[in-house]
């Protein structure tokens, strides 16, 4: 195997001796460990483990490596995925309205903070087409209606398929998506919403938080399930706010908020950070990439 970092995640019921017998098995095959981050969950008795190999001076393929390891993962009860760091994730972005997400997305990506390729935008509306052609993205416009809504869906899975899509971004879409559709894009499809739900769902969310008096605003982002706004959640943030915030104020502060939670929770998903088990994500912190 060439020069380059390997990354595991591993989810089994704890047990004695996981460290050892799993750094064990990597050093008897010439990887040096770069990181390794665990978590064990002793109320549901559950170990959790990244580690970030480097392959230099491996003698190994790739088959031989995931053949080898499935004879310790099996026994143990492995839950894992492994990425070889060889190859970017293509990335789906879709929208409606809202322009703040897409853009601090695609300038992120234009600039290199973000590992990935975005293939392309997919919108319900034409409204922000000039914010894709401006980053040179391709821009998709597929409207829906009630009447139409399956068509619609079928056509924008075919366009994820046909370019190979690894992660789809739901950058303010105001659209539920099927449950047909979430499955089929299971953990790759990740959602914001600004953290006033469930008090304050549908429209109009930041008037009524102006009427309620709140004293603290913020944004969830999180892969999306059936139901659609409590999938796991990967990344949150808020910040203060006082009885002299207007309905305005607190528009662009919660913009402001969606925009580093949504781009925080993408890159973590970017860099295999996140193990999800059940409803709860699993989410490591960066260990030196």
């Amino acid at each position: 195997m060439k020069s380059q970092v390997v990354t595991f995640l591993i989810k089994c019921p704890d047990q004695k001796g996981l460290v050892a017998k799993i750094t064990s098995f990597f050093f008897e095959k010439g990887f040096n460990i770069l990181s390794c981050q665990q978590y064990v969950n002793s109320v549901e008795n559950m170990y959790f483990m990244r580690i970030r190999l480097n392959a230099d001076g491996t003698n190994i393929s790739k088959q031989q490596l995931e053949s080898n390891f499935l004879e310790l993962a099996e026994p143990l009860q492995f839950t894992w995925s492994v990425n070889y760091g060889d190859k970017k994730q293509n990335v789906a972005i879709m929208v409606s309205h809202t322009s703040h997400n897409l853009y601090d997305l695609l300038e992120r990506y234009k600039e290199g903070r973000l590992n990935c390729d975005v293939k392309m935008v997919i919108s319900n509306h034409d409204k922000l087409r000039p914010i894709a052609e401006m980053f040179d993205v391709p821009f998709y416009h597929l409207p829906v209606t009630k009447d139409t809504k399956a068509d619609q869906e079928a056509q924008v899975k075919k366009l994820l398929e046909v370019n190979d899509i690894d992660l789809i971004v739901m950058a303010r879409y105001m659209q539920i998506l099927s449950s047909d559709f979430i499955n089929h894009f299971k953990d790759r499809i990740i959602n914001i919403h600004h953290s006033f739900l469930p008090a304050f769902q549908g429209a109009n969310p930041y008037k009524r938080a102006y009427e309620r008096g709140v004293k603290l605003i913020g944004a969830t982002a999180h892969y999306a399930t059936e139901d659609l706004d409590e999938g796991p959640i990967i990344e949150q943030d808020v910040k203060p706010v006082t009885h002299e915030s207007t309905t305005q104020t607190l528009k662009r502060i919660g913009a402001d908020i969606e925009k580093l939670v949504l781009a925080r929770a993408v890159k973590c998903h970017l860099n295999h950070q996140i193990i999800v088990s059940g409803n709860r994500a699993i989410v490591f912190p960066e260990a030196g990439e």
